[in-house]
């Protein structure tokens, strides 16, 4: 059925897409950043990160200062974000089986299939998905080129310990950016977008940036705009876990990422936030080698510019490294949004998801909203970013793990009935869990109403929780091999 569906919205719409083209459907260009927490300039996550090019697309849009992902691991966030679709509705936890294996979601219409039914060109390169592309949602897919480290480079930079996980690395490498496998992707982007502009279709542009995603390596350039001797340190407390409950910390435990203690008594925690930094400002430089090709195509008037990443990643907050957790520092995400039709500059701090992508990109280019979607359109704020919001942001991490996002307030209730709450006013980095305050009985109650009603099962062959919660260190493994 829904390929039918797609197939009737083709032909109903192939008509309408002349030489006028540009003024009833703007193209679109996606740009999906990995590992990326809220260390941008425009979202004042670190004092020193030097994000020109994101800050100036900023400028430009709308910038989402309260948006959240819905799954704090790459394959879960991503299949929600492209089948808008919650994880607690599909049933994808964690970091597999991917959406095409498994019966429930085999046949589902990608965000990417519905523009391409209703007459656009979608191309991609780069981490979009989680793993290989899927082929149904592109017409074209440039395969990846470049490297990740340096070729040859068989022996880890820093991070050392025996039997650790080959991917988690951080340090400077001697490679040219331009060998890279993301500069790579940005260079074949900016190619590609005049070209795309001549057809007479519409595009739907998406690429994909592996960095700051470990390995977390970058060239000279880019680790000597931030010193070691002058470097800021994350807001990390000893014993910030104190006042969470026991199944805060289990659910939270990542048996391949380095232990807060061992990072701090070795000083390699300075090392990884350094190189973390450097890989954030290479990775700007790529995006504005991509915006900058929309405006020299003269494609800037007729183009929505989406900016975002999969999940946020601790840098020793909440005494953690890596990301999977319900915590802000994972669910917290840059979201820019840029465009025709969209206030230029403006800053919104309404509780939104990655969720809401899909509907908005299908409203501002005047496609049908699919039945079923779990996100709202974001177009009122964009055009008025102090617009009414009721919706929250929910994030998941495993079935009955959820994470209620509000404007003011940061509301999680476990499996096991456990709970936090933090109040943003007084407290961004949530050290002070104030769930057992009785003064804010109202508002734990009012955000227990957001929790999901239901959670779907576990789909089949569910692996790579990264949990002794899930029982599936072996799948986890088995699964982290396959690239997270």
């Amino acid at each position: 059925m829904p390929l039918i569906r797609s197939i009737l919205l083709a032909i109903s719409l192939a008509m309408s897409f002349t030489g006028a083209v540009a003024a009833e459907h703007p193209n679109v260009v996606l740009v999906a950043i990995d590992d990326l927490n809220d260390w941008v300039g425009c979202l004042d996550g670190h004092p020193q990160v030097q994000t020109p090019q994101i800050d100036k697309l900023a400028s430009r849009g709308v910038n989402f200062t309260n948006a959240h992902c819905q799954a704090p691991i790459c394959n879960p966030s991503r299949i929600s974000m492209l089948l808008g679709k919650l994880p607690s509705t599909t049933g994808h936890y964690f970091l597999a089986p991917g959406f095409r294996d498994v019966d429930v979601t085999r046949d589902a219409v990608t965000m990417f299939q519905h523009f391409r039914a209703g007459g656009y060109r979608a191309e991609s390169m780069g981490k979009v998905f989680h793993g290989p592309s899927d082929a149904a949602s592109f017409d074209h897919v440039q395969r990846s080129s470049g490297y990740r480290r340096p070729p040859g480079q068989n022996e880890k930079l820093r991070y050392r310990v025996p039997g650790s996980h080959p991917a988690w690395d951080w340090g400077q490498i001697d490679i040219a950016d331009e060998d890279q496998r993301d500069y790579h992707t940005a260079a074949w982007a900016a190619k590609r977008i005049p070209e795309l502009a001549k057809r007479d279709e519409p595009f739907f542009l998406a690429i994909g940036f592996h960095l700051p995603h470990v390995p977390i390596y970058a060239t000279k350039k880019w680790f000597d705009m931030y010193p070691l001797q002058t470097l800021v340190m994350p807001p990390a407390q000893d014993g910030d876990l104190d006042d969470v409950p026991p199944i805060a910390v289990q659910l939270s435990l990542n048996p391949t990422a380095p232990r807060y203690e061992w990072m701090k008594d070795n000083g390699e925690d300075k090392h990884a936030v350094q190189a973390y930094l450097a890989s954030i400002s290479f990775v700007d430089h790529l995006v504005g080698m991509v915006t900058d090709a929309v405006d020299a195509a003269g494609l800037g008037d007729d183009t929505i510019v989406v900016l975002f990443s999969d999940h946020g990643f601790h840098l020793g907050e909440k005494n953690k490294w890596a990301k999977r957790s319900l915590w802000q520092r994972t669910t917290r995400v840059p979201l820019i949004v840029a465009g025709p039709g969209v206030t230029g500059g403006a800053v919104c701090d309404a509780p939104v998801g990655l969720i809401d992508i899909y509907p908005t990109l299908a409203e501002m280019c005047r496609l049908p909203i699919p039945d079923g979607l779990d996100g709202h359109s974001l177009n009122g704020l964009l055009n008025d970013a102090a617009s009414p919001w009721s919706h929250p942001a929910i994030c998941t991490f495993g079935p009955g793990n959820h994470s209620i996002h509000s404007r003011d307030y940061h509301y999680i209730r476990y499996r096991d009935g456990s709970e936090e709450l933090y109040d943003h006013r007084r407290d961004k980095d949530e050290h002070n869990n104030l769930a057992g305050d009785p003064k804010l009985a109202a508002i734990i109650a009012e955000h227990r109403q957001w929790v999901p009603a239901q959670d779907a099962p576990m789909v089949p062959g569910s692996r790579g929780s990264d949990s002794p919660l899930y029982g599936e260190a072996e799948g986890l493994q088995k699964a982290m091999k396959r690239g997270k």
